[in-house]
């Protein structure tokens, strides 16, 4: 039975430094003005409406909750998600802007239900306000049948355009969204804007396209333009193939591969899972294979195979191993996969990518994990090089079965990007963003601090909050130890064999 909502214990308010109170005034002050009227001047507070508030939270919980929690977003009474899974935005803003103080407040109509059966959570966003004098947004927050009143979800950096500034997630926001490691992490970028009549169809810096200046930078900067700038960075980390004319290839038109580069994340929200989600647990690449920063995703080298531009068909195996770890008891662990030998072929612009799949031990060898689908059919070589970027790749009934069932058949995975060099002496496009430094024997630079990630928000002894903690049950991971069934690895909805717990003689 709901409870009376509560204020949270310890108020975070705190003054906002000068400059930016006054980069945010500086396009304030003109609306406000004109909207006091006939006003006193001595009046302080003016009141303002008609402002919108685009927020994403952040991206890699949005993926958590649709991917492996199965969960959902709603968005009601005015509120609404953009396509694609995206940001959320709160309309018919009211508020006061304070002339003597150059600030303003603002609380946005809409509310916000995160639900996941599957991870037992129900999280309920509203009153969702922005004050750029704190400068953080804060809502009212309904969970396990209890509200609490203004809670401090991010802190802000105010600019003068309002649009695209930074947030930083608070330890409320961490237990509200059930995981530890976002405390101080970015969260999604926040928009605040005024919605006017004059609707131009290109966002503009300046005012004077309204008879009536307008304190955002852009009276028609819309909810889905701030929803596509807290999208997902591409998983793709291979540089595309150079825009100069191609040179004429000394290579055959077919022949041994020399050399190559296979790009490819797996999937984006599994890497999340792993590092930043209820697993705890860690990313780590051998045999030559590297990780990009911030958990990025992998390259595989040293390709071998044939080509034949002539007849379009490619096959090359690369060198390299990327393993996910987590779910660790007692040196333990319930996931421990592994990927490694992985081919690529093509064939007219169609094709498979297989791997050998070790999970607990237990090894398969060339099992085909997703069907390929370039953009166009042709190989053509570049430089003695052949580069396919942006290779769709959806999961097969094998690969499904790799990932425990819980991936269905079709499911799109990152894109996969090739690039094999046919001569010796070719050069192949480098890979900036792929970290230098070989990880073979540790973590990749984003699951350094693996052993203090995860969602768990309770204790061991009694239930976990919602969010990122939940397994669908009221028991913690962690406390369903080794010798349970098989499905350890449930609060991703992944179900991977578990490790049999061994008996002493």
């Amino acid at each position: 039975m709901p409870t009376t909502p509560t204020k949270p214990v310890r108020s975070r308010r705190r003054p906002l430094a000068l400059a930016a109170a006054v980069a945010t005034a500086a396009t304030v002050g003109a609306t406000a003005l004109a909207m006091a009227g006939a006003t006193s001047a001595a009046a302080a507070e003016v009141p303002l409406s008609g402002y919108e508030l685009t927020w994403g939270i952040k991206q890699s919980y949005r993926t958590y909750v649709t991917g492996f929690a199965a969960g959902t977003f709603t968005a009601t009474d005015g509120a609404s998600q953009a396509t694609g899974n995206g940001a959320f935005t709160f309309t018919e803003g009211t508020g006061t802007y304070d002339s003597t103080a150059h600030t303003l407040a603002l609380g946005f109509k809409g509310a916000l239900k995160i639900e996941s059966k599957l991870h037992g959570f129900e999280i309920s966003l509203s009153d969702v306000k922005f004050d750029s004098a704190a400068a953080e947004i804060t809502a009212d927050v309904t969970k396990s049948g209890t509200t609490t009143q203004d809670v401090p979800l991010a802190d802000v950096t105010v600019t003068r355009a309002m649009t695209d500034m930074a947030t930083t997630l608070t330890k409320e926001a961490a237990d509200v969204f059930g995981s530890a490691s976002y405390e101080g992490a970015a969260g999604d970028p926040l928009t605040v804007v005024q919605k006017t009549q004059s609707q131009s169809p290109s966002p503009s810096a300046s005012a004077s396209t309204s008879s009536t200046p307008s304190p955002s930078a852009s009276a028609s900067t819309s909810a889905s333009a701030s929803a596509s700038a807290s999208a997902t960075p591409s998983a793709s980390a291979s540089p595309t193939q150079s825009a100069s004319p191609s040179a004429t290839t000394e290579a055959p038109a077919a022949g041994d591969i020399a050399d190559g580069t296979l790009g490819w994340g797996v999937k984006e929200s599994f890497r999340t899972y792993v590092v930043d989600g209820v697993a705890k647990g860690e990313i780590t690449t051998s045999g030559g294979a590297t990780q990009a920063s911030d958990n990025g995703i992998f390259t595989f080298v040293k390709a071998t195979g044939a080509y034949d531009t002539d007849a379009d068909t490619l096959s090359a195996a690369f060198e390299g191993a990327v393993t996910f770890k987590g779910h660790e008891e007692n040196g333990e662990y319930g996931l421990d996969l592994t990927l490694s030998d992985l081919k690529a072929t093509l064939d007219e612009g169609t094709g498979e990518l297989t791997a050998d799949v070790t999970s607990l031990g237990e090894k398969s060898e060339d099992v085909v994990l997703a069907d390929l689908k370039a953009s166009k059919s042709d190989l053509t070589a570049s430089d003695d090089v052949i580069t396919v970027d942006d290779i769709a790749a959806t999961l097969t009934e094998a690969g499904a079965k790799a990932f425990g069932g819980f991936y269905t058949t079709g499911t799109e995975l990152d894109p996969v990007d090739l690039a094999v060099a046919l001569t010796d002496d070719a050069t192949l496009p480098g890979d900036d963003d792929s970290d230098e430094d070989d990880t073979t024997s540790s973590p990749s630079a984003s699951t350094t601090a693996s052993g203090t990630t995860g969602g768990t928000t309770g204790s061991t002894t009694g239930g976990v909050t919602g969010g990122l903690a939940a397994t669908g049950s009221d028991v913690p991971v962690a406390a369903l130890g080794t010798a349970a069934a098989v499905t350890v690895a449930a609060g991703a909805g992944v179900v991977f064999a578990m490790r049999r717990r061994r008996t002493e003689a």
